[in-house]
C-alpha cells in the first residue's frame, strides 16, 4: 500500500500540462512507491480515460464550501480553489499529500522527498516567493514622495475578503507563499485551520486567491508550525526566470550555486506575442547558460 500521494487537478484545456506533470513524475523509478491522484474539474472522457492508465485514482472535485453560483458558473476549474483544501476527504487512503499545480513539473526527485520530509509532525511545507535575484516583494503606490499605499498580493486580497485592517497588516509584508506546490499529513491541524480561514475569505473576496490567501493567514496569522522550503523547490518562472546548464542539460538557479530547479512552475504564463507558454507548447523564449551563452528553449517538460 502506497503512503504518499501526489496530487493535481486540472480541466480539459489544461489537460497537456497535467499529462506532461504525470509524464514528468513517473521517469523517476522513486514514483513506484508513491501514488499519483487527480481532481476531475472538467476532464473529458477520453481524457480521463488516458489519465487512468498512468494514475491510481480520479475524483470529481466539488465545492466543499459552498460559493454563489454566480461567480463560478462555468468555471469549474476555480474547484482547485476549494478542494485542495479537503485532500484527505478525496483521498483518504494515504499518510501524505504533495499538491503540485498541473502547470508545473518535476525536475529533480530530491524536492518531492523533502515536501514529504517537511510535512512530518503535522507540519505545513511550502515555499515562500521569495529569494536571490527577486528585486520586488511589495508593490506600493506613492503619495508626495514619502507616503505610501500598500498594494502587496496579501494586503490586497485581504481588505478585499473584509478581514480587516489588523489582520492585513500582518499580512502586509510578509513574504508571500505560493500555495501551488505544498504537503501536510493527513492528521495534521493545517487541514481545519486552513479550510476556516477559505471559509472566511471566500464569503466576500474573489474566488481566485482564496486559497492562497487562506494559507498566508494560517501561516503568519495562525501560526501554523511551518518548515519553509528552498525557492528550487517551487521555482516560480514568470518571477525569475532559471538558466540552463548545458554540462548537465538541465534548468538550474541563475544565482550561485546554481542548485538545479527541483520543480519548475509556470504561474501566471510566460508570455511571447501574446501567446501564453503554458496553452502553447511551440512558445519558446531566450534563457542564458552557465558559460555565458544564450538557448531559446521552452521551458514545459519535454518528454
Amino acid at each position: 500500500m502506497k503512503k504518499n500521494v501526489i496530487v493535481s487537478l486540472a480541466d480539459a484545456n489544461y489537460f497537456p500540462l497535467l499529462e506532461e506533470l504525470i509524464n514528468s513524475i513517473k521517469r523517476f523509478k522513486e514514483s513506484q512507491k508513491v501514488a499519483i491522484c487527480i481532481l476531475d474539474a472538467g476532464l473529458t472522457e477520453d481524457q480521463k480515460e488516458k489519465l487512468l492508465k498512468k494514475v491510481d485514482e480520479i475524483k470529481l472535485a466539488e465545492w466543499d464550501i459552498e460559493v454563489p453560483s454566480y461567480k463560478v458558473k462555468g468555471k469549474d476549474w476555480l474547484k482547485s480553489q476549494v478542494s485542495r483544501a479537503f485532500l484527505p476527504k478525496y483521498f483518504p487512503d494515504y499518510e501524505k499529500y504533495l499538491w503540485i499545480d498541473c502547470d508545473a513539473w518535476v525536475n529533480d526527485w530530491e524536492s518531492v522527498e523533502l515536501y514529504f520530509k517537511a510535512c512530518e509532525n503535522g507540519k505545513l511545507g511550502i515555499t515562500q516567493t521569495i529569494g536571490p535575484g527577486y528585486k520586488i516583494t511589495s508593490k506600493v503606490n506613492w503619495l508626495f514622495g514619502k507616503l505610501a499605499i500598500i498594494k502587496s498580493q496579501n494586503f490586497k486580497h485581504a481588505v478585499k475578503s473584509n478581514l480587516g485592517y489588523e489582520k492585513a497588516r500582518k499580512l502586509a509584508f510578509a513574504p508571500h507563499i505560493n500555495i501551488g506546490v505544498f504537503s501536510l499529513e493527513k492528521k495534521s491541524q493545517g487541514w481545519k485551520v486552513w479550510q476556516e480561514n477559505l471559509s472566511t475569505t471566500l464569503k466576500a473576496g474573489n474566488i481566485f486567491g482564496s486559497e492562497g490567501l487562506a494559507i498566508n493567514m494560517a501561516v503568519y496569522i495562525d501560526e501554523l508550525e511551518t518548515e519553509f522550503l528552498p525557492l528550487n523547490c517551487n521555482w516560480i518562472i514568470s518571477n525569475l526566470l532559471p538558466k540552463y546548464d548545458e554540462i548537465r542539460n538541465t534548468f538550474v538557479e541563475p544565482y550561485l550555486p546554481n542548485r538545479k530547479i527541483g520543480i519548475m512552475h509556470l504561474a501566471a504564463g510566460i508570455w511571447k506575442d501574446g501567446k501564453d507558454m503554458r496553452l502553447h507548447k511551440d512558445v519558446h523564449i531566450e534563457i542564458k547558460t552557465l558559460n555565458n551563452n544564450k538557448v531559446v528553449k521552452s521551458l514545459r517538460f519535454i518528454n
